[in-house]
């Protein structure tokens, strides 16, 4: 558990929860203990995870795939890498 995990427990803890004392005692920064304590924010991997076109599940069975094409010799191509995240998907790619 990192710092900034520790901290928003023990804020869970406290009755009236006192920042100040618990910025001090953890060593993190303020405006970030209230933002994630408020839910204004949240951690960055649940940000990257938003902005992903596949969850982890689906890359994995992308990766799988391609992998198993590579062993029969069969590399697929940009095109066919696109098409094959369509279909696990059930959208279009974005250009990038």
């Amino acid at each position: 558990m990192d710092s900034i995990e520790a901290a928003l427990a023990a804020l869970d803890l406290q009755l009236k929860p006192n920042y100040t004392q618990t910025v001090k005692e953890y060593s993190v920064d303020q405006s970030t203990l209230l933002r994630r304590h408020r839910n204004i924010t949240g951690t960055k991997a649940d940000g990257y995870n938003s902005q992903s076109f596949l969850t982890q599940q689906q890359s994995k069975v992308l990766i799988a795939y391609i992998n198993e094409l590579t062993n029969r010799s069969l590399p697929p191509t940009v095109a066919m890498v696109r098409s094959f995240a369509q279909e696990i998907a059930g959208k279009p790619p974005g250009s990038h």
